[in-house]
């Protein structure tokens, strides 16, 4: 069967009559979070029939979750085809109230999306590269993530989160299907999350950069650079050899964005490689004129990792010099190291597990 979290609100009215019932189902998916067709009754019987018939409306299943100490979740789900790959809630606020309970600001939530169960990229500090491309997402696994956790944590509908496509896999290398999800994620009539709470993570894929810039579809962008020059990046991350820095720079400069927004760049410290003062220099050059902000990572270390975590002195040292040049720079608060946060890490250890038990 087919997954409905795939078609759009149009594709949907196609296939049904009266056309109206389209938008009735997708109330029942994205502001009722209901995955079961039986259970949607303003909809005709017959049409709940043909509607179990074609579609399927629990795509993914959730296998693991881990709760961290700090309130991140870190979700591992299963495809149709016993694939898995993981999302990552993080409430980056709590709720606050008044001596009198009133509520003075809501609970902020990010949800880490993935785009594709593991990843061609292959950087060399990352969990996921180590075990390799499996398949792209679809556009709709890549929708039910976000359907799954907002049910998982009853978040009301109409609480808006932010997305970021910075899970497993490098989104802008499954880029139609992103496209789509995205647009199915903004509808107004579906999950109503706004393209500007929405930011693509990439690892600098230039041509798509462009072609990301050309649709202008009011989306952030989030640029994974780490480091200041070719040198050092090839050898962290193999794709700089087909689209240097100087190719990423030039993509991000032709990028449309909100003037009241900046392009994020995503600098993943690493001891002894690229966390010294002649780095943030060299850093500083290479914006030049790009309205930016600059997120400092501190590397959060995995099982048989070659790389190290930074002092957070050197990296406290390394933003004040950003700073103090007037450069908007933050060092990231990690999330759920308690939790083995790191994209892979959960997915890694069940099917290390899982091996482990085949032969006991």
């Amino acid at each position: 069967m087919e997954n409905i979290f795939d078609y759009n609100l149009d594709e949907i009215k196609e296939l049904l009559t009266p056309s109206f019932r389209a938008k009735q189902i997708w109330h029942w998916l994205y502001a009722k979070y209901e995955n079961d067709f039986n259970m949607m009754i303003n909809i005709p019987k017959d049409m709940r029939i043909k509607l179990n018939t074609k579609f399927n409306a629990k795509n993914l299943e959730i296998k693991d979750i881990q709760v961290s100490s700090d309130g991140t979740k870190k979700y591992l789900f299963e495809t149709f085809d016993n694939q898995t790959f993981e999302s990552v809630l993080i409430k980056m606020r709590d709720k606050q109230n008044d001596d009198k309970g009133n509520i003075i600001s809501s609970e902020k939530y990010t949800i880490c999306v993935s785009s594709q169960i593991g990843c061609k990229i292959g950087c060399r500090f990352c969990r996921t590269a180590e075990d390799g491309f499996k398949r792209n997402l679809s556009a709709g696994e890549i929708v039910e993530q976000v359907v799954a956790i907002k049910k998982d944590n009853n978040i009301l509908p109409q609480k808006r989160v932010n997305i970021v496509y910075m899970g497993m896999g490098e989104p802008l290398d499954n880029f139609d299907n992103l496209i789509k999800a995205i647009k199915i994620i903004s509808h107004i009539d579906g999950l109503s999350i706004s393209t500007r709470r929405q930011t693509i993570s990439t690892s600098g894929i230039s041509p798509m950069i462009n072609a990301l810039g050309e649709l202008n579809i009011g989306v952030g962008l989030a640029i994974s650079l780490h480091a200041v020059n070719n040198e050092t990046r090839n050898k962290l991350m193999p794709i700089n050899k087909t689209y240097n820095i100087e190719s990423i720079i030039e993509s991000v400069r032709n990028f449309p964005i909100d003037a009241r927004k900046r392009v994020m760049f995503e600098y993943l410290m690493i001891k002894n490689i690229n966390d010294d003062l002649k780095n943030a220099k060299d850093l500083l050059k290479l914006i030049n004129g790009i309205n930016v902000k600059i997120n400092i990572i501190l590397f959060n270390p995995y099982e048989n990792s070659k790389f190290q975590r930074p002092d957070i002195e050197t990296a406290k040292k390394f933003v004040d010099f950003l700073i103090s040049k007037g450069q908007l720079a933050t060092i990231r608060e990690s999330k759920g190291i308690d939790i083995d946060a790191a994209c892979g890490q959960l997915k890694y250890k069940k099917e290390k597990l899982k091996h482990k038990n085949s032969f006991t």
